[in-house]
């Protein structure tokens, strides 16, 4: 949902804060007092293209900024982590700022982001009805989308997408085949023998470490062996010997304490220095009795080293990288068929092919049904919202071949009127009606819609009455499972909202400024009266007012 959204120096407003609450809220004010600004303010923030007149005058610059919880929205989160934006946890941060010249800035986070990362982001987050050109319900995708989450098959039409992946790498793969096939099966043949050379010498990077130190263990063997012996000698074998020496020490020095207790320090630091040295010696006489000269081991690792050379020149690369080498080739042979030929190719793609045209059946046969039941149910909602005769229908027009998408391509169409031919909702004139259209399919799809913050301008155009009554209590309802916002100028509606807020004008320092109020009970009330009775409002108009927000007058 929209937490928070922060406004300054943005057409007539200088400075706005405002905080959403769940549920249904109503702005209502004066015609011309800037209640559409803040619609236009939340567009930029969510990717709108900018105008360097939006920017209060005087002023150097505007900026918005939006606050969102996602924390119900998963595929959100995980969207911000694939593009390196994700911020605080459950939190979106959208940022846009407008420079009087004409530039302009978009952020995520915190994190400068591109027009189109902030687009398609803003796309998951909120759905603006009344415009078309924010309006998702004219996007071919999200039309398709909308349809397999009311016929349950979003998770089938994921299925489908994969199969078609699948098939297409295959398809990929034979037309490469075929059109390079003499290159490709050279290029095949040289990959198998190399795969098959590598892999015989059986080396790995470890290996390469592991041979080079007992290369140079086995090729100083002798002199490891005199540096050893001597060093025995010294410390232990000879006839004065260290240890020897150090061990008569600390036993004269022992004995000489009985006379003076002043040598105990002394003796401290030399009993763990013949301590050592015993340690040294052992260490020493084990390490002799594994060194060995060996020519035979020797000759056999020099000749190992000689293979891992040779071949490693014989690639024009290191020793160490050949194990990387034989996982390229590995990986080059498979995105050539995995060995296989261009028979082995074709049967399958071919199976590929089948397995994709399999499930986008199933899937086409779900979308017919569930386009018949959303028609029905949406052609049904119209005729109580000043669209009476009008019928909406859901096309499936059949793709050759089919699409990642499946075998049809999804368009919503709608007839306003009775005895009109259905045209795309894309080509829909009013945006009242585009606006109640999308009230409908809302409502009917309020189970399965995604979209968390809907926002509802001009759903109140040219009706009024019974209607707008309807219309209220649809937004109401809608608000249960939505975060709803409307731009209203009928009392009916308003007073079906959970909170209300007035948007007014006034006039400071010649300039005008336009401020947004959240309306206490009492001031719903003269609200709503004033919607009712224009300039002059009477008791009877405020017991009105009171009556249709379900107070006690």
């Amino acid at each position: 949902m929209l937490r928070a959204l922060g406004i300054r120096n943005f057409v007539i407003v200088d400075r706005l804060d405002l905080e959403f609450e769940p549920g249904f809220t109503v702005l209502t004010g004066e015609t011309g007092a800037g209640k559409s600004i803040l619609i236009d303010a939340l567009s930029l923030v969510l990717g709108e293209r900018s105008d360097a007149g939006l920017v209060r005058a005087g002023c150097a610059r505007a900026e918005i900024s939006a606050e969102f919880d996602i924390e119900a929205l998963p595929d959100v989160a995980r969207w911000l982590e694939v593009n390196d934006l994700a911020g605080e946890p459950d939190v979106c941060l959208l940022r846009r700022v407008l420079e009087s010249g004409g530039r302009s800035r978009a952020y995520v986070n915190g994190r400068a982001s591109t027009l189109q990362q902030v687009k398609a982001l803003g796309e998951c987050l909120v759905d603006i009805h009344g415009q078309h050109e924010h309006q998702s319900l004219v996007r071919p995708a999200a039309q398709r989308e909308l349809l397999d989450a009311f016929a349950g098959a979003s998770a089938r039409a994921r299925d489908v997408e994969r199969a078609w992946r699948v098939w297409q790498d295959l398809e990929r793969q034979r037309m490469e085949w075929e059109k390079n096939a003499e290159a490709l099966a050279a290029e095949r043949q040289r990959l198998d023998w190399q795969l098959q050379e590598l892999s015989q010498l059986g080396f790995s990077a470890e290996e390469w470490s592991d041979l080079q130190n007992e290369h140079r263990r086995l090729g100083h063997a002798a002199s490891l062996i005199e540096a050893v012996e001597h060093a025995l000698e010294a410390l232990s074998d000879g006839e004065i010997s260290a240890l020897a020496t150090v061990h008569g020490v600390v036993s004269r020095l022992s004995a000489a304490r009985e006379f003076d207790v002043g040598l105990r320090d002394i003796l401290d630091i030399l009993d763990p220095a013949r301590i050592q040295l015993q340690e040294a010696v052992y260490g020493l006489r084990h390490y002799r009795q594994r060194l060995d000269l060996d020519p035979a081991r020797l000759i056999e690792v020099e000749r190992r080293l000689e293979a891992v050379q040779s071949t490693a020149h014989k690639y024009r690369t290191a020793p160490e990288r050949l194990p990387e080498l034989l996982s390229q080739a590995r990986e080059r042979l498979e995105d050539l068929g995995g060995g296989l030929g261009a028979e082995a190719l074709e049967k399958k793609q071919s199976e590929a092919r089948a397995a994709y045209l399999a499930l986008a059946g199933e899937l086409s046969a779900v979308r017919k049904r569930a386009a018949r039941d959303l028609a029905k149910r949406v052609s049904d909602a119209m005729q109580t919202l000043a669209m009476a005769g009008g019928s909406f229908e859901v096309g499936l027009e059949a793709v050759a071949d089919g699409t990642a998408h499946g075998l049809e391509q999804i368009e919503f169409r709608v007839s306003a009127h009775p005895g009109t031919m259905p045209r795309p909702v894309a080509k829909v004139a009013s945006g009242g009606e585009l606006s109640r259209l999308s009230l409908a399919i809302q409502t009917v799809t309020s189970d399965v819609a995604e979209l968390p913050v809907l926002i509802f301008d001009e759903v109140d155009s040219g009706i009024g009455g019974r209607v707008a009554e309807i219309v209220g209590r649809m937004l109401k309802q809608l608000g249960k499972r939505h975060q709803v916002m409307c731009i209203t100028h009928l009392p009916q509606v308003a007073a079906a909202a959970d909170q209300q807020w007035q948007v007014t004008k006034r006039e400071v320092q010649g300039a005008m400024v336009s401020s947004v109020s959240v309306l206490s009970a009492d001031q719903r009330v003269a609200e709503i009266a004033r919607m009712l009775g224009g300039v002059k409002i009477t008791d009877t108009t405020r017991r009105h007012a009171a009556e249709m927000l379900g107070f006690k007058a």
